[in-house]
Parts: structure tokens; sequence; C-alpha cells
């Protein structure tokens, strides 16, 4: 179902018909009143907006402006101009494994945030801040409240693609917001934390397909990928440290990419643990003790009812002096 809130639907029957945003909520609570509560003031808006020959999609297919990609909407067709890209990393859970990337694109009419998973999380890296990009076959999902496009597998994504032009915009640089360890809450996202590495958990590997990266599970004594079938599996690894920012600890999680940023080992150094494990000893007892500035989301553990916090980059050496002047300017 596509949903707009209903500050939306008022503000823009506002701006095609001039008619004041309390006089539309008047108008509402009357339509509210005459249908006995059987509609929700959404849609009673909905039913103002019809009745003032307003309409609230004026295109549902095609190539969509970002101020008319909405929730609920399937198959988006949309060319935007790139404001910041985010890295790759990997994830696994007890069903799956795989890929993501995100960044955020805009054009004249509004900004969103996508999230590209699997074959199109790997064209991240190709991707740079002021390109254009064209999606097509992309789906909308509600995030916490916030609207972000979608990219599968089955989706196509464009880089500088010929013909297509979008205005240059001057974008606002969104920074994490630093938080205190003692001061996040679950569901907290593009947080920045800054602190001391003081416990550091084993590496932890687990079979992936080699075409897609996605979870191979053991079947008749080989290993079978939901989507190719039985495969000689390749190995990810994902890494549990604590981080001590003064205020309290966190747990934190580390997928392969930022294992590798952390470490600051190559995959192929860190695969070799997996059959050397005692070798991790000297890289642990290397890595306690080292500031880090970490960017990332808070989670909530429920196996072990926790707070726990996913990093999607590190900065394994952060810089002094910029540390100091934010010391000083608080």
């Amino acid at each position: 179902m596509i949903k707009v809130p209903y500050e939306e639907i008022l503000t823009k029957i506002h701006e095609k018909t001039n008619v004041s945003i309390s006089e539309l909520e008047e108008r509402v609570d009357k339509k509210l009143q005459q249908l006995s509560g059987l509609i929700s003031k959404e849609g009673a808006a909905h039913i103002i907006a019809n009745e003032l020959g307003v309409r609230i999609f004026e295109q549902l297919s095609g190539k969509l402006q970002i101020k008319n990609i909405v929730k609920g909407l399937r198959d988006v067709e949309a060319v935007a101009r790139v404001a910041q890209v985010y890295d790759v990393r990997e994830f696994f859970t007890a069903d799956r494994a795989g890929k993501v990337a995100s960044m955020i694109v805009g054009d004249e009419t509004g900004t969103v945030k996508v999230v590209m998973w699997g074959s199109q999380a790997e064209q991240a890296p190709r991707i740079k801040p002021n390109d254009i990009v064209k999606v097509i076959g992309a789906y909308v999902k509600d995030n916490n409240g916030k609207t972000e496009l979608h990219l599968n597998d089955r989706s196509q994504l464009f880089i500088n693609p010929k013909n297509e032009t979008v205005a240059e915009i001057k974008f606002e640089t969104k920074t994490a917001n630093r938080k205190s360890i003692k001061d996040l809450a679950e569901n907290d996202s593009e947080v920045e934390l800054l602190g001391t590495l003081v416990q550091m958990f084993e590496l932890r590997f687990f079979e992936v397909c080699p075409k897609c990266s996605k979870r191979a599970k053991p079947a008749d004594g080989l290993y079978a990928c939901a989507e190719h079938g039985s495969v000689m599996p390749a190995y990810s690894y994902v890494l549990n440290a604590v981080v001590d920012d003064g205020t309290e600890t966190m747990r934190c999680v580390f997928f392969r990419n930022q294992v590798d940023k952390l470490l600051n080992k190559s995959p192929e150094q860190l695969a070799s643990l997996r059959v050397n494990p005692s070798e991790f000893e000297a890289i642990k007892s290397e890595a306690l003790g080292q500031i880090v500035k970490l960017n990332g989301r808070v989670n909530k553990n429920a196996l072990f009812s926790r707070l726990e916090f996913v990093v999607n980059s590190v900065d394994s050496n952060p810089n002094p002096e910029e540390e100091l002047k934010r010391v000083q300017n608080n």
C-alpha cells in the first residue's frame, strides 16, 4: 500500500489550491465526523484532495522525481545525482549472508537514501560523489519513518548513463552524530563513536557462495547456495570486540571489510587464520589498546537482550588534531 504522511497531503493541497492549512484541517475534521470514524485522517485528506481536484500522486510510473518516491512503490525508475557513498559491508544471520552498501542521492526536488543489496552493492566502490545514477526496478521501504529506495539482484543500476542529466545540486554534507556510549539507544543510526579497543573475541569464519557471497549451508555432505545450488564454499568472517569510551563499554560487530581496516590486514592474511587460528593471538595483542573512530548503528541482540554497535566504517588512526579541536569546541 502506498502511504503518504497526513502533513504531506495537506501541504500538497495547499500548494496547488492556496487553501490554508488550518482550513484544510477543518475540512478533514468535518469529513471524519461525516464518516463516523470509519476512515483515517489520511483517508479523509485524500478525499478532500479529490474534491478540490488535486492529484496527490502526480506520477506513479516512468521516471520519478525524488519528491514523488513514497512508501509502498515498487518497480521505481529514477535518475539522481550522488551526494555521499558509504562503504560496502558484509552481514550474516542464521539464515543468510551477503553484502550491502548505501548512498545518498538527490535531484532538484529532494534527497533519498538508496540501499544496494547483493550484486548491486558490489558497484558501490565505482560510484563517486557528483556522479549521476539511474535506477530501474527499485522498491521503496520505510526505515523508522524514513523513506529508502532499495535495489536487489533484479534491479538495475547505471552509473553516469548517456543522455541522462541532473542539475548541479548543492548538497548539505551529513556527518555522523558523535555520541557517548552511555547515550546510545536502540535503532540509533549514522552514529560515530570514539573509544579504545579493550577486548577482542576470536575471528569467526562462515561459509559463503563464491559467486554471490550469500550464506552457503551444509547439504548432503557438500554446501549449497539457495541461488547457485551445490558450491565449493568460500569463507567470510566477522569479529566482535568491546570498545570503551570512558562513559561505558559496548560490544561492536565488525564484518569482513571493516575487520580488514580495523586490524590493518589483507583478506588473504585474515583468511589464513581459519587454518592457523593460533596466529590471531599476536594480531589481537597488537590491536588492543588502540583508539578507533567507528561509524555505524545500534541494534538490539534479542538472543542476549543487549545493545550492540554494528560497524559500517572504521578509522583506525583518528586525526588527533581534529579530536583536540572537537574537545575545545565543546
